[in-house]
């Protein structure tokens, strides 16, 4: 896995901080290019599947299953209704 180190811009404005930024992130790739590091790809540019695993406790899963039922709904419903809001 890559990333792009901790980088921070400190200035008197938000807009003075953001150009800043953007500067820093720019000069980093250019570094990251330059020495033949993988540049990582945007979050905003990935494609998701919609699926991924959650590990809960048995407990959790028992509960989160019976109110699902009580529902009359999935537990994938249920779930991803919870994690909605």
């Amino acid at each position: 896995m890559c990333r792009i180190p901790s980088l921070s811009w400190l200035a008197k404005t938000p807009e003075a901080a953001l150009k800043g930024i953007r500067k820093v992130v720019s000069d980093v790739v250019e570094d990251m290019k330059h020495s033949g590091e993988k540049v990582p790809e945007p979050i905003s540019r990935k494609r998701f599947s919609g699926k991924f695993i959650v590990r809960v406790p048995p407990e959790v899963h028992r509960n989160l299953t019976i109110q699902a039922a009580e529902s009359r709904v999935s537990l994938n419903r249920l779930a991803s209704a919870k994690l909605s809001q």
